[in-house]
C-alpha cells in the first residue's frame, strides 16, 4: 500500500497529478493483472504510442509504475508494471502541521549542477554548457576548471560530487523534511536505454539509500536540449527525488532507508554537504549524467527543500 499524506505535500500533489486523468486510471486498471509494453497500452486504449509513453512517463515519475526496458525485435521495449494495489492518503495531520498559518514554510535553494565542491571523475566524462563543451571530453583534470559554474549537463563513468548547501533558515526552527530532486540517469558511451547504474546519495556524510537507474536514455531529443547537441549523445533523464523526515528515507515515495533527520544533526548548522556518486562496491557501475535547468525533460537544477515550522 501506498500511503500519502498532507504532511509530505509534494508527494501527494506529485501522485494526485498521475491519477486525475481517465486515461492514466485505465492504464492502472489494464495494468492489474499483468505487465504491459507500451505499445500494447496504445492499442488496448486505442490512442497513439507517443500518447502512451508520455502518460506512462507521468505514473512512472509519480512512482505508481515501474518500467523496464527489454529487447525487441526493433531495438528496446518499455514494459511496464503497476507497484501499488491500494493507495491511503491521510487528511487529517496534527494542528500545528496543518497550514502556513501554523508557521511551515519552505526553504529553498537550487545549485547549479557545476556549483559543486569537490569531485572525483573518471571516463567517460565530460561538461557542457547551454552553448558549448566546456572542457575536452573524457579530461578528469578539466572538472577543476573554473568555467564548471555554467555546466547545464556533466556526465562521469566513475566517481562523486559534492555539493556544499546554504542553510538560512530561522534559529530554532523545527526541520520536518529535507529534500532533494534533480533529472539523473547513468553513464554509457554515447546512450544505451538498457545501462543500469546504482547512484547513491549522501546528506552531511550520511548514506541516504541508492537508486538503481535503468539507463542513459536516448532516442528522442530532450525537451530542452540546444540544437547543437547531438543526437547520438544522452538525451533526457528521471527525475528524482530523495526525501528525509523525522521516520524515515524514501525516493519517490519508496522507503530506502531507516535514516531519518536526526543522523543528519541539521541543527545549528550553516550549510548542508550533498554527495552524489556511485561506489566501489556497487553492483551496477554505470556511471552517472547530471542534467541542469538548460538540458533534458526538466528545467531545475539540483534542488534543496526545507520544510520548517517557527
Amino acid at each position: 500500500m501506498l500511503e500519502l499524506s498532507m504532511e509530505h505535500p509534494d508527494e501527494l500533489v506529485k501522485v494526485t497529478h498521475a491519477l486525475s486523468t481517465e486515461l492514466r486510471l485505465r492504464m492502472l486498471e489494464l495494468l492489474n493483472s499483468r505487465r504491459m509494453n507500451v505499445a500494447e497500452l496504445a492499442e488496448a486504449l486505442e490512442i497513439p504510442v507517443s500518447t502512451s509513453a508520455s502518460n506512462v512517463k507521468v505514473l512512472e515519475q509519480a512512482g505508481l509504475i515501474e518500467t523496464e526496458l527489454l529487447p525487441a525485435s526493433r531495438g528496446a521495449m518499455k514494459v511496464c508494471s503497476r507497484i501499488y494495489d491500494d493507495i491511503k492518503i491521510i487528511i487529517n495531520v496534527p494542528e500545528r502541521r496543518a497550514g502556513a498559518d501554523q508557521g511551515e514554510h519552505c526553504y529553498e535553494i537550487a545549485m547549479p549542477i557545476g556549483s559543486f565542491t569537490a569531485c572525483e571523475a573518471a571516463p567517460t566524462c565530460g561538461m557542457v554548457s547551454e552553448t558549448g563543451p566546456i572542457i575536452v571530453e573524457d579530461s578528469p583534470a578539466g572538472f577543476f576548471h573554473p568555467e564548471r559554474i555554467h555546466a547545464q549537463l556533466l556526465w562521469l563513468r566513475k566517481g562523486y560530487l559534492e555539493y556544499r548547501y546554504p542553510l538560512e533558515i530561522p534559529q530554532g526552527a523545527a526541520v520536518r523534511l529535507i529534500q532533494f530532486s534533480m533529472e539523473i540517469c547513468s553513464e554509457a558511451p554515447n546512450y544505451q536505454n538498457d545501462w543500469p547504474s546504482d547512484i547513491t546519495l549522501w546528506i552531511n556524510n550520511v548514506e541516504i539509500g541508492t537508486w538503481t537507474s535503468p539507463g542513459d536514455f536516448g532516442g528522442r531529443r530532450g525537451r530542452l536540449n540546444p540544437s547543437w547537441w547531438i543526437d547520438t549523445g544522452t538525451q533526457f533523464g528521471m527525475l528524482k527525488t530523495w526525501s528525509v523526515d523525522h521516520t524515515r528515507s524514501t525516493i519517490d515515495h519508496k522507503e530506502i532507508s531507516a535514516v531519518n533527520l536526526s543522523d543528519l544533526q541539521l541543527s545549528g548548522q550553516n550549510h548542508v554537504d550533498l554527495r552524489l556518486g556511485v561506489k566501489e562496491n556497487a553492483v551496477y557501475k554505470g556511471g552517472i549524467n547530471l542534467f541542469g535547468r538548460k538540458f533534458g525533460d526538466y528545467e531545475q537544477d539540483l534542488v534543496m527543500k526545507i520544510y520548517y515550522t517557527v
